[in-house]
């Protein structure tokens, strides 16, 4: 009797065994064809036509100017990429994997220093880099950059002195090649690949809804295109929900422009409490807006229809 138990009992456990080897080898095989597929680029193949980065035409050195605001208030490069440019963290979580943000300076050992234009449209925009593949960057947060836009910031950060570092590629760890298998963590290539079309300039700088909505962009990531808020679907599972910017009740009803320009600048809330990851990382930009973005930004965000967090 013993003996029979003994050997259902290691039956039962190898059939374990098997099947969590075979679902492993699945989540592999498909997280690296997901990651290895390669992209069409032809018809986003085009130069950026606005060409003070590519050519050091006659207003270079406002590009560069431009550049540095897009940055560091707007949207947050230094936030993956380093305060040097030459690479920051992006994930480092043992269960998710080591996604750093790679080097962007000419720096020896760096991927970007011979990108063209085209590379960095592909990449930004589009979330493919130059051989095709999906790159892992969150380009729905700059899929309505305006070519303007990308122009000054590449002649910015091409202004910026070298870093002499290499950068290793994303390691994923099982819970994150889990959610790359399953398709759980966007790949902006997928959606943006084939997107052609961009706003040759921003809309005008003033308070206005269509300034607001465009400066809205990057928040759009975390916060829903409808910026409901609910579970970030991109971020580690401990991340907290991104907040409803809605103006309902569950949002940003009751909230003076007073009230949203404190959280904006020092991360505090109408109750006192700060804001929490990764929201936090972002109030080094936020806090670097000028009074007229976040005016823009406010008009913007009391303009949509309120609704219930997400959920």
């Amino acid at each position: 009797m013993a003996k029979k138990l003994r050997r259902r009992l290691g039956f039962a456990l190898l059939g374990a065994l098997v099947t969590v080897a075979a679902a492993a080898a699945w989540v592999w095989t498909a997280a690296r064809a997901r990651l290895g597929r390669v992209y069409d680029t032809h018809a986003i193949d085009i130069p950026v036509p606005y060409p003070a980065a590519d050519t050091g035409g006659a207003d270079l050195a406002g590009a560069i100017e431009r550049g540095r605001h897009l940055v560091h208030a707007r949207y947050a490069c230094t936030e993956c990429h380093g305060e040097d440019f030459g690479g920051g963290t992006m994930i480092d979580d043992p269960m998710m994997g080591t996604v750093l943000g790679p080097n962007l300076t000419t720096g020896r050992g760096t991927r970007t220093r011979d990108y063209t234009m085209r590379d960095w449209d592909r990449i930004v925009r589009h979330g493919v880099k130059p051989d095709g593949t999906a790159a892992i960057m969150p380009s729905e947060d700059f899929a309505r950059m305006s070519d303007e836009e990308l122009s000054d910031i590449v002649a910015y950060i091409r202004a910026q002195p070298p870093v002499h570092r290499e950068v290793p590629p994303p390691a994923f760890g099982p819970v994150g090649l889990v959610l790359v298998a399953t398709g759980r963590m966007p790949l902006s290539a997928e959606t943006l690949a084939t997107q052609t079309q961009h706003p040759a300039r921003p809309p005008r700088t003033e308070p206005t809804v269509a300034f607001g909505d465009h400066l809205a962009q990057p928040c759009r990531g975390c916060h829903r295109s409808d910026m409901r808020g609910g579970p970030i679907a991109a971020g580690p599972p401990d991340w907290p929900p991104a907040a409803n910017l809605t103006p309902h009740a569950e949002g940003l009803a009751g909230w003076s422009y007073e009230d949203f320009v404190r959280v904006m600048r020092t991360g505090t809330r109408p109750d006192g409490r700060k804001v929490r990851p990764p929201m936090t990382q972002v109030l080094s930009s936020t806090a670097q807006m000028s009074d007229l973005e976040i005016r823009a930004l406010w008009t913007y965000l009391a303009s949509i229809a309120p609704q219930p967090t997400g959920r």
